[in-house]
């Protein structure tokens, strides 16, 4: 039996690999987190991921199954979020023929395509509470009823949670069931925001020029240091996935095997510290020895908030196109919903007035099933 303690051998380092082949990233931070992932995927116990959209949530929920002694059967992933509430108990649990007008075939739900391996649900917060007493049972005694039928299944199924919301807080507004929320967090992950594991940032431009260079059939030479700077100075709110996103940009834009820095000086002003020269500007606009009362300045946060709001109240919530909030920022309409979920903000008819700007909300996430790819290294 080989010491539990120090680095992998080579060949267990090998299977490491292959195991974690999607993630990129050497920081203390990620090995933190692919630690944990190791410590619980043969356990079978139900994991719940946490962390901001973009992190690398999915990934985290393949390489548990990876790990485990499931990792040859079924992982099927479902994003909450992403299905109309009428349709989501049909997605969970499957029907029969005529359960309800346009059940024109019996469907099996991802809970049976799932049998003996294991089932993500994504965004596990977007749950109406309607159907949490449904899915806690299948979590308590693995089985249930398709929509239509009185037959009971058994299923044996681990699950896998994610959200990027705070379920405690949840709980406590009773906006989430509190036994459903303990059955969930048997062991939580939480995966570090992009900004925390700065470390990876080299790593993971590399990675992502070599997947578009490829793809495109281009060849980048050279990275900038200036342009590493760069990316290492910003916040990414919208983490690897905004991240991989500016990568795909600036190699679109690279005409001489040179990768350009991508971002615009919007996304670095919404992204990033403020700069020195701000803060030198505001000095001087405070007489020497007074300090601005703190009451009447608004957070960085606030302004962000209060400026996005106006624009998409000028552009009647619309995100994307030429005549989009994303086209008048100057940022990507992915980067803005990124910023706008950080933010708090979500169309709601109280958005009509700025003074709902100071009683931020949780947005739902609107990300649509994905398909996987080499590119999608640390990005759900």
């Amino acid at each position: 039996m080989g010491s539990s303690t120090g680095k992998p051998q080579p060949r267990q380092q090998e299977e490491r690999d292959q195991e974690f082949a999607q993630i990129v990233g050497t920081s203390a931070a990620l090995e933190s987190v692919l630690a944990e992932v190791e410590r619980v995927a043969p356990t079978g116990s139900t994991v719940l991921i946490l962390g901001e959209t973009g992190t690398g949530k999915e990934l985290i929920a393949r390489a548990i199954h990876n790990v485990s002694t499931r990792c040859g059967c079924p992982f099927v992933k479902l994003n909450c979020a992403a299905i109309p509430f009428d349709l989501l108990e049909s997605e969970l649990f499957g029907h029969e023929r005529g359960a309800f007008t346009g059940a024109v075939a019996h469907r099996v739900g991802r809970f049976e395509m799932a049998d003996t391996g294991t089932l993500f649900l994504d965004e596990i917060g977007d749950l109406p509470l309607a159907l949490q007493p449904k899915l806690l049972r299948v979590i308590q005694e693995q089985e249930f009823e398709r929509l239509g039928s009185g037959r009971t299944h058994r299923i044996n199924v681990r699950l896998v949670a994610a959200t990027h919301r705070d379920l405690s807080q949840m709980v406590a507004r009773n906006e989430f069931r509190s036994d459903l929320y303990y059955r969930l967090n048997v062991f939580p992950i939480s995966i570090p925001p992009l900004r925390q594991r700065r470390d990876d940032i080299r790593e993971l431009v590399m990675h992502f020029v070599d997947v578009f260079s490829r793809r495109m059939g281009k060849r980048i030479e050279e990275v900038p240091q200036s342009t590493l700077n760069a990316f290492a100075a910003y916040d990414w709110p919208g983490n690897v996935r905004e991240l991989q996103n500016l990568v795909e940009r600036a190699v679109i834009r690279s005409d001489d095997g040179v990768l350009p820095n991508p971002l615009s000086p919007a996304e670095v002003a919404m992204g990033s510290a403020p700069k020195l020269g701000a803060i030198e500007v505001s000095r001087r606009r405070t007489k020497p020895g007074a300090l601005p009362d703190r009451a009447y300045l608004d957070s960085l946060e606030d302004i962000q908030r209060q400026h996005i709001l106006r624009v998409l109240d000028r552009t009647g919530w619309l995100i994307s196109g030429p005549n989009g909030a994303g086209a008048i920022l100057n940022i990507h309409p992915n980067t803005l919903r990124s910023l706008m979920d950080r933010l708090g903000i979500r169309n709601n008819t109280s958005h009509s007035s700025l003074n709902s700007a100071q009683s931020p909300c949780h947005a739902r996430s609107g990300n649509a099933k994905r398909t996987r790819s080499e590119s999608d290294a640390c990005t759900e």
